[in-house]
């Protein structure tokens, strides 16, 4: 098991802040584009693609940063790209490994076997979980991630913001949807622009079965695409999630 120092960086994760006493885990589970080199430092695609929304949560790791820091809390960010294997599906989840996604075939994953999906998975996945299940103890989660304003073939997407969430707990969700769409000039997905969580993804492991408070937040990848927009969206959502939070505890 990997002890977890204030602030630390591995292969799979990196973790900043985690002496801070705020009530939050910011989570990036999509936090980076990168390859192992163990993997060769590449997966066959094109540094476009790789660039793209299909490798990673694009401005998703400075939000949570910038987060973090607003709400006083610890963040932990994946080190991997989601196309060498994704940290927010269960490990028996068919998409763990893609090999299609968003029109781009992925030539390192095509013939991936149960040998090398093991290596990753205990590499990379399993140490990422290992250190986010340490760090949540007693944590409410917040999970970031970022969409693309439209994928290949389909309509623009609308929304600025969307909260994603399961019926098993919507609890703080909801509260933090109020908030949201209180502030008129914001277009606010519920479920959108996907629905919920599948079994076993991040917040099904870490808070839906122990029964922590938990939210996502998606924004869209254009509006968080500088460190300045990050740290400008941080600030707008701080004291909206600070205020959801207080209000579930209240609650019971």
């Amino acid at each position: 098991m990997t002890v977890i120092r204030p602030e630390i960086r591995h292969e799979a994760f990196e973790v900043l802040g985690a002496g801070r006493s705020g009530p939050w885990l910011v989570t990036c589970d999509h936090a980076t584009n990168r390859v192992p080199d163990w993997l060769g430092g590449t997966l066959g695609i094109a540094a476009e693609d790789m660039a793209r929304h299909i490798a990673y949560d694009v401005g998703a790791r400075g939000l949570a940063i910038a987060l973090g820091a607003a709400l006083d809390s610890p963040v932990i960010c994946s080190d991997f790209s989601r196309l060498v294997i994704d940290p927010n599906r269960g490990e028996d989840d068919p998409t763990l490994v893609m090999k299609l996604y968003d029109g781009t075939i992925i030539p390192a994953n095509r013939h991936v076997g149960a040998a090398e999906a093991e290596e990753r998975l205990h590499r990379l996945y399993r140490p990422y979980h290992d250190a986010y299940a340490q760090i949540a103890e007693g944590r409410a989660i917040l999970a970031i991630h970022s969409f693309t304003p439209c994928l290949k073939g389909r309509a623009p997407r609308p929304w600025h913001i969307g909260v994603l969430h399961s019926p098993e707990d919507e609890r703080l969700s909801l509260a933090v949807i109020s908030g949201l769409q209180a502030v008129p000039e914001w277009c606010v997905g519920d479920n959108e622009p996907y629905s919920g969580h599948l079994p076993g993804d991040a917040i099904d492991r870490h808070a839906l079965q122990s029964g922590r408070h938990n939210t996502l937040i998606e924004l869209r990848n254009d509006l968080i695409a500088t460190e300045a927009d990050q740290t400008e969206w941080a600030q707008r959502l701080a004291p909206i999630l600070s205020a959801a939070l207080n209000q579930v505890v209240r609650a019971g």
